[in-house]
């Protein structure tokens, strides 16, 4: 891999969007550093739409979608930073149109699918805390509305290897999909993922 200093001139004028993670790729130690929101208004600047995928939650991602910087000082460019975003895995993509001051919600599956998707994750989730005890559902919980997230380190001492994986197994013999990322084990019911 080049460093992007490399990439060719006329390639770089043919990108219009950025697909980015958040935790660990736009954060640094769990936090957003001013860097990361200048680099955004610097894209939108740029016309080129910035589009955050990330495991996090619902709650986070309606929060996102309507309070990242806008771009109030540039007359030319008014609305926000980020284009949209998908969350939870690929769960949705929410949308903030500032002109409209609205929110586009766009979902994976029906409302009627999620609540009983929900109802089977709480069964698991009592399982899971039962067979794995130093683990934690994540304190971001109640902002989810499509996956379960067990905390193995962000909230909590860093679970062994062994146990983080014991949690994928207790998701996939459930028949859900199971994804670790930097400090949680995502768990949801469906056939989708970031991508």
């Amino acid at each position: 891999m080049k460093p992007f200093d490399q990439f060719p001139e006329s390639l770089k004028k043919r990108i219009r969007y950025v697909l980015t993670d958040i935790d660990d790729t736009l954060t640094s130690n769990g936090r957003l550093p001013a860097v990361a929101f200048t680099a955004m208004e610097r894209l939108k600047e740029a016309g080129i739409k910035t589009i955050p995928i990330t495991g996090r939650p619902a709650g986070w991602c309606d929060h996102i979608a309507r309070m990242w910087p806008s771009m109030a000082e540039h007359p030319h460019l008014r609305g926000i930073t980020v284009d949209g975003l998908v969350g939870e895995n690929g769960a949705f993509y929410f949308r903030y149109d500032d002109s409209l001051r609205k929110m586009q919600r766009r979902y994976f599956k029906s409302e009627q699918q999620r609540i009983a998707d929900r109802r089977r994750m709480k069964k698991l989730e009592v399982k899971i805390l039962q067979e794995v005890p130093d683990c934690r559902v994540s304190v971001d919980q109640g902002y989810r509305e499509a996956d379960l997230a067990i905390d193995y380190c962000e909230d909590i001492n860093r679970l062994p290897e062994h146990d983080v994986h014991k949690i994928v197994k207790l998701f996939e013999d459930a028949g859900a999909q199971a994804k670790i990322s930097s400090i949680h084990v995502n768990g949801w019911f469906g056939d989708y993922d970031k991508l």
